[in-house]
């Protein structure tokens, strides 16, 4: 009897053996191969982990055309075109001034105009703020045909500040006595002393006295007048805080808030 179910027990285990190794075959067939990520013997691909990429290639960037298409922006060329069309027999070059005082009126910005007529129409807006005036005019260019197809002058509109006109707001409050806690402040993070604009990186938006309860005698005139705030920034540094103080540019003067 014994003798009996040891042979049978080495049939069981024979079919055993012969079916493991079936399905190691039927795996090898039906499997994919696995993709080589390494060399030879090492199967976790750590060789190519620690392969070293090859280096960038930095390509110059595409030359910009003179003219775009549909709402592409707007090009250096067609920005430089609409600003000389647009001042061209407006008489402003004449009886305006800049925001440093000189011949000429304050170029805020220079965007592109929507069209109203669907069929890819390019045209400019440029802004402009004369500061003898206290006015801003508006003039679209038709980059198309080379006219100014309309002009806008407005009183109390004020449009965001221009760079030019953040970097004279900032030299007028150097230079006023309240901008002495500026002076200080830059002095406590650089250990230098301010000298001008050119050291801070500059940001600011114009100034709405109508959000103000107690507003400062001197700031009536704000919004027939241009007024700012300016927030400075120590350049690689910390923000200064500066919004307590509101710069007319049409006075030249320097208020505080509070």
């Amino acid at each position: 009897m014994r003798h009996v179910v040891e042979r049978h027990l080495g049939k069981v285990v024979a079919g055993g053996s012969l079916a493991v190794a079936a399905t190691a075959l039927l795996l090898a067939v039906t499997l994919p191969s696995r993709p080589d990520t390494g060399v030879r013997g090492d199967p976790a691909g750590t060789a190519s982990q620690d392969a070293v990429a090859p280096a960038g290639k930095v390509e110059a960037a595409p030359r910009e055309k003179e003219h775009g298409i549909g709402s592409d922006p707007l090009t250096d060329a067609e920005t430089a075109r609409a600003e000389k069309i647009a001042l061209r027999g407006s008489g402003m070059s004449a009886a305006a001034r800049d925001v440093e005082g000189d011949r000429g009126p304050q170029r805020i910005a220079t965007n592109l105009a929507e069209d109203p007529t669907g069929r890819g129409v390019r045209r400019a807006e440029i802004i402009y703020y004369d500061y003898k005036a206290n006015v801003t005019t508006t003039r679209t260019v038709d980059l198309g045909t080379g006219e100014v197809t309309a002009t806008t002058t407005a009183r109390h509109v004020q449009p965001p500040p221009s760079r030019e006109e953040l970097t004279e707001a900032a030299r007028v409050l150097i230079a006023d006595p309240h901008g002495k806690g500026l002076e200080q402040d830059y002095r406590k993070a650089t250990g230098k002393n301010l000298t001008g604009p050119s050291e801070l990186d500059l940001s600011g938006f114009v100034f709405r006295k109508e959000t103000v309860e107690r507003l400062p005698a001197a700031l009536e005139t704000c919004g027939e007048h241009r007024c700012l705030q300016v927030v400075a920034k120590v350049r690689n540094g910390p923000w200064i805080d500066t919004r307590a103080f509101v710069v007319d540019l049409s006075a030249r003067s320097v208020s505080r808030l509070g």
